[in-house]
């Protein structure tokens, strides 16, 4: 991973809840179309790891988190819209 910038998320989601589901399935998708075998996907659920949730000021699921590169990133929702999860997350241009 020393050839091209590594990617982390760290994804909050509430059990099996749906939102929860879609946005982790979205992300996957995302990261798989626009950064292969370049991204690290961290996920916790928020019912089993409370504690991990306040630590990183989660307030509401699903909440991704970029953790690398910095800066350090955060959208709610369940990602959805790739276009604006791309932009937010800084990839529109760096990922072409």
């Amino acid at each position: 991973m020393t050839r091209r910038t590594s990617h982390k998320f760290r994804l909050y989601i509430a059990g099996n809840a749906g939102n929860s589901l879609l946005a982790m399935k979205n992300l996957v998708a995302i990261c798989e179309a626009h950064l292969p075998g370049r991204f690290e996907i961290e996920c916790v659920d928020v019912f089993r790891e409370p504690k991990r949730a306040l630590a990183d000021l989660v307030v509401m699921t699903p909440t991704l988190i970029q953790l690398a590169p910095l800066p350090m990133r955060r959208i709610v929702g369940t990602l959805t819209d790739t276009s604006t999860v791309l932009s937010t997350l800084g990839l529109d241009a760096a990922a072409a």
